[in-house]
């Protein structure tokens, strides 16, 4: 009895620190587009070095909130092969099992891009970051992927996720051309990264009050660089556009089935 208590206790506490963990992040990001971004933006610099320094910004707050949700006890997290990652002009491929994968993914790597659906512009909690990183819309399809390629073409490092989307559990994984694309016109290092998280939460067909019996254990493992020399030599662009991808699709398939059950 006692212990059945104990638990409804801890899982009520979990409701409330995850409730309270997203309030802050709102809050947080609506304090710095009005008190922190506005002191950044008249700093003098080129518009580089002003992206730079917003970028900076939103990783350090990223981090604090890591760690909020890890003190309080909403998860833990382990990183296997974090140095393989802030390497100039690197293109980080990821899937995407949860709500705060980009969130855990920005904590750990310095001044890196992302690509940020357009909806999120207007979003007066997230718009300050957004801009003032320098994050590149999805509303162009065309003119992101040109975005992309300059800024990793520029020496920058980029976070994208192929699906586009966080993943449906129990689903196979469909990727999107778009990062493949990128991927061969940049000719840049591609670095995959796989996310597990158990047990499952936060993802596309859960509400955020949806919590788990205990917290999440989210877990980042850095791959190897995919060489790119094979499929750069096939002609047209694309079909090798089209191969790359489906071998990204094969990769993080066969990634996800591996850690499925990864802290179990």
């Amino acid at each position: 009895m006692a212990q059945k208590i104990i638990q409804k206790l801890s899982y009520g506490w979990r409701l409330f620190a995850t409730g309270f963990s997203f309030f802050i992040f709102a809050m947080g990001g609506l304090l710095l587009w009005l008190l922190v971004f506005p002191v950044l933006s008249v700093l003098p610099g080129n518009h580089l070095q002003k992206v730079s320094r917003g970028q900076c910004v939103v990783q350090y707050s990223f981090y604090i909130f890591i760690g909020l949700m890890h003190r309080i006890g909403i998860m833990t997290y382990e990183i296997n092969g974090l140095e393989k990652l802030n390497r100039p002009g690197q293109l980080i491929m990821a899937n995407h099992p949860t709500l705060v994968d980009i969130v855990f993914l920005i904590s750990r790597i310095k001044q890196a891009n992302c690509i940020v659906k357009e909806s999120l512009w207007r979003n007066p909690f997230m718009r300050g970051g957004i801009v003032n990183a320098g994050y590149i819309s999805n509303s162009d399809p065309e003119k992101m992927i040109a975005d992309c390629v300059e800024w990793l073409q520029s020496g920058g490092t980029m976070i994208i996720f192929p699906e586009g989307t966080r993943s449906v559990p129990g689903k196979p994984c469909l990727f999107q051309r778009g990062a493949a694309a990128i991927a061969l016109q940049a000719n840049k290092i591609v670095t995959p990264v796989t996310l597990s998280c158990y047990p499952s939460t936060l993802t596309k067909a859960e509400p955020w009050y949806q919590i788990p019996e205990r917290r999440f254990h989210l877990v980042m493992h850095v791959g190897d660089d995919i060489a790119l020399d094979e499929f750069l030599l096939i002609q047209p662009k694309s079909i090798a556009v089209r191969r790359f991808n489906q071998y990204l699709q094969d990769y993080f398939t066969q990634q996800r089935e591996r850690y499925k059950n990864y802290g179990k």
